[in-house]
C-alpha cells in the first residue's frame, strides 16, 4: 500500500509544480540554455550572461509596475515613452548645470506625474486604460521629440554615468538595482496587505468595492508606481549609455507586457507575480539572444515578440476556459 500512496503523492506534487508558472518557466529557460550551450558552448560565458541581464534589467524594473497593473485589471501603454522622456529631461537638466541629485529628482518626479495623470483619468473620469495610456503614449513621445528637437543628448557628467556604468563586487549597478527592486516588489505583492488588494480588484472590482477596498486610490497608486519605475529605468538607461536618443524606450511597452503575461499575469486581472515577470523578461532576452546566435535577422525581433505575446494570451485564455468554475 505504501508504494501506490507514494506514487500518488509524487503525481500530485508534479501536478502542483506544473501549475506553477514560475516552475514551468524555469524548466523552459534551462531547456533554452541547454540548446544554446550545445549549439555554441563558448556563448555561455560570465560576460555574455552579464550582458543579457544588463539588457533585461530595464525591462524588469518597468515590469514590476506593469505586474501590479495587470493584477489589478489595468495596463499602461505609455511606459516606453515615459522611459524616453524622463531620461531626456534628466539629461537636459544635467547638461544645463543642474546637480546630479536634483536632476534625478526631476526625472523621477516627472515619471510619477505622468503616472498620476493616467491614474486620475482612468479612476476618476472613467476612461478606458487602453485609450488613456495610448493617448498618453503619443503625448509623451511627442514631448520627447519637441524638447530634443530630434537630436541626441550628449555630454552627461561622469558622476551621473557612474550610476549606470559603475560596478559593485563586479556586478553592474543596473543589475543590482533591478534585483533589489524585484525582490522588494515580489515580497510586497505576495505578503503586504496593501498590495494584495490588487488581486481582489482584478478578480472582481465590484466585490472589492463592497469589501471596503478603496479601488480608485489603488488604481491611482498603481499608475503612479508604474510611472515612477519607468522613470527609474529611463534614468538608468541614460546613465548606462551616457547619452539619450529620441528613440529611447520605443516599443518597450510591448516587450514588458509580453514578458509579464508570459510570467503568469493575465489581461483579465487577478493573477501574476513579480518573480514571474522577471522570468518572462529573462525568457524574452534569451529568445532574442538565441536568434542572434543562429544568425536570424534583427528585423525579425518585433515579429517574434508580437507572436510570443499573442501565443501567451491564447494560452492564458484557453487555460482559464478549461478550469472548473
Amino acid at each position: 500500500m505504501a508504494e501506490p500512496e507514494l506514487g500518488t503523492r509524487q503525481r500530485r506534487l508534479a501536478r502542483r509544480l506544473a501549475d506553477q508558472r514560475e516552475f514551468v518557466l524555469c524548466v523552459i529557460l534551462l531547456a533554452i540554455v541547454g540548446v544554446v550551450a550545445v549549439a555554441d558552448p563558448g556563448v555561455l560565458t560570465l560576460d555574455n550572461l552579464s550582458a543579457v541581464f544588463l539588457a533585461l534589467s530595464f525591462q524588469a524594473i518597468v515590469g514590476i509596475g506593469m505586474t501590479n497593473l495587470l493584477v489589478s485589471g489595468g495596463f499602461d501603454l505609455s511606459v516606453g515613452s515615459t522611459v524616453g522622456l524622463t531620461g531626456a529631461v534628466t539629461a537636459l537638466a544635467l547638461v544645463s548645470g543642474v546637480p546630479v541629485p536634483a536632476a534625478l529628482l526631476i526625472g523621477l518626479a516627472l515619471g510619477a506625474a505622468i503616472g498620476l495623470a493616467n491614474g486620475l483619468i482612468i479612476a476618476k473620469i472613467g476612461i478606458n486604460p487602453f485609450i488613456t495610456t495610448l493617448g498618453m503614449m503619443g503625448i509623451v513621445r511627442g514631448l520627447l521629440e519637441v524638447i530634443t528637437k530630434g537630436q541626441n543628448i550628449y555630454g552627461l557628467p561622469d558622476a551621473f554615468k557612474w550610476i549606470g556604468q559603475g560596478k559593485l563586487l563586479g556586478i553592474q549597478h543596473p543589475i543590482l538595482i533591478c534585483l533589489a527592486l524585484v525582490m522588494l516588489g515580489d515580497l510586497a505583492l505576495r505578503k503586504f496587505r496593501f498590495f494584495r488588494q490588487n488581486y481582489y480588484i482584478g478578480g472582481s472590482e465590484k466585490a472589492a468595492v463592497l469589501s471596503g477596498i478603496n479601488v480608485d486610490r489603488m488604481k491611482i497608486f498603481n499608475y503612479v508606481l508604474t510611472g515612477l519605475l519607468a522613470a527609474v529605468a529611463g534614468v538608468l538607461m541614460a546613465a548606462r549609455f551616457g547619452s539619450v536618443s529620441v528613440t529611447m524606450g520605443k516599443n518597450l511597452e510591448l516587450q514588458v507586457i509580453t514578458a509579464v503575461i508570459i510570467g503568469g499575469a493575465s489581461l483579465q486581472g487577478g493573477e501574476g507575480t513579480v518573480l514571474g515577470a522577471l522570468l518572462g523578461c529573462i525568457l524574452m532576452s534569451l529568445i532574442v539572444s538565441a536568434m542572434t546566435l543562429f544568425n536570424v535577422d534583427i528585423y525579425w525581433n518585433t515579429l517574434i515578440i508580437g507572436a510570443t505575446l499573442l501565443v501567451a494570451v491564447l494560452i492564458d485564455t484557453l487555460s482559464k476556459k478549461r478550469r472548473p468554475v
